[in-house]
């Protein structure tokens, strides 16, 4: 696993697109997939140290590619994104080990911040809402 890699994984090209330039302008290496299945290759190829996930996209959606995630022991590197904010689903992805998650439309120096502190160490429960 390396310190600098994040995989953001989203169905919507403008929100890969913002956080692929704001990684790599923060100095990561960004790897980018469009649905859950994508993910699961991405992450065993890459080993990101944190995945930025969304939980509603076609086909294998975050919480499903959160419990495969979590079969692989990378579950708590997954930082959930919504649009939504459904306390339920919320629930479900802590209770799969996600070790944080954001509302759409989310504080982009915010998440950043929490993307810097978790690889720093800093493993808290973390919510941006």
């Amino acid at each position: 696993m390396s310190k600098r890699k994040v995989l953001v994984v989203d169905d919507q090209p403008g929100i890969r697109r913002l956080l692929l330039e704001v990684f790599t302008d923060e100095g990561y290496e960004v790897n980018v997939a469009t649905n859950g299945n994508e993910a699961l290759e991405k992450a065993m190829e890459v080993q990101p140290a944190v995945i930025l996930m969304d939980m509603k996209m076609p086909g294998m959606d975050g919480i499903d590619a959160l419990k495969e995630l979590k079969e692989l022991g990378l579950a708590e590197r997954v930082i959930m994104m919504t649009a939504y904010g459904e306390l339920e689903l919320v629930t479900k992805a802590k209770e799969l080990g996600a070790f944080a998650y954001v509302t759409k439309p989310f504080d982009i120096i915010k998440l950043c911040e929490m993307v810097s502190s978790y690889i720093a160490g800093n493993k808290g429960n973390l919510m941006i809402g």
